[in-house]
């Protein structure tokens, strides 16, 4: 079927030791993205302000008082929250903005009705 002289086994290893190179460039590229991409993701962390302290949470829309007040690192936090200072808290929570019952921003604050 085959006319063509079977190659000998030396002649058969430059083909190997090629696709084994290929596979070997082919693994330094995925180990070069990966190492930018871990980079790329320090970076990113690296400038990502910091999380507020405080949180004032908005009503349904922008016309409604505000809901409540959060420490930055409640739970509870709805989305439609925003950071404000130490000052803004103690603020709001003496104008009658309730203080989130779970994370009791106005015990941290030492404003305890």
């Amino acid at each position: 079927m085959n006319d063509s002289p079977a190659l000998s086994r030396l002649d058969q290893l430059p083909f190997l030791k090629r696709v084994q190179e290929q596979d070997l460039e082919r693994t330094r590229r995925w180990i070069a993205a990966e190492e930018q991409r871990l980079q790329e993701q320090r970076r990113g962390e690296q400038a990502r302000p910091p999380a507020p302290d405080w949180l004032l949470e908005r009503g349904l829309d922008g016309h409604t008082p505000p809901v409540y007040v959060h420490r930055g690192d409640c739970h509870m936090a709805g989305k439609r929250s925003r950071g404000i200072t130490e000052e803004q808290a103690r603020h709001a929570l003496g104008d009658q903005v309730p203080a989130c019952t779970h994370c009791r921003p106005d015990t941290e604050l030492g404003l305890l009705d």
